[in-house]
């Protein structure tokens, strides 16, 4: 059994800062890519920033300069800094890993239950 869980969401002011956790376990062989997610009211769910098994991130325009999303291979986590939060960054963050579960051979994706950021005044 696979699962992603995600931390650190909460309530911040506009030009605050929030770091987003998330933690893959279970039965798990390898991870290769993991990223964050969002989806605002009334939004699509778009793609915030995502970084490969070697470090390599890539961010959404929205987040580039602002956001900075890392990992540690060693305890299959994944974290998002955010920074100079703005009303518009007020979404569900759901954390996304694509994952080999040991049994198997293929890599799965996998999403956790999501956290709410609400940033406001």
């Amino acid at each position: 059994q696979v699962q992603l869980v995600e931390s650190g969401g909460g309530l911040v002011a506009p030009g605050g800062s929030l770091r987003l956790s998330c933690a893959a376990s279970g039965t798990i062989f390898g991870v290769e890519d993991m990223g964050w997610y969002r989806q605002g009211p009334g939004k699509e769910r778009d793609l915030v920033a995502v970084i490969d098994e070697g470090g390599t991130t890539k961010y959404a325009d929205s987040a580039k300069g602002r956001f900075t999303i890392s990992r540690d291979n060693a305890k299959n986590t994944v974290h998002l800094q955010m920074s100079s939060l703005k009303p518009d960054d007020t979404a569900v963050y759901y954390c996304y890993a694509l994952i080999m579960p040991i049994i198997v051979m293929g890599y799965y994706d996998y999403w956790g239950p999501g956290t709410q950021v609400t940033v406001s005044s």
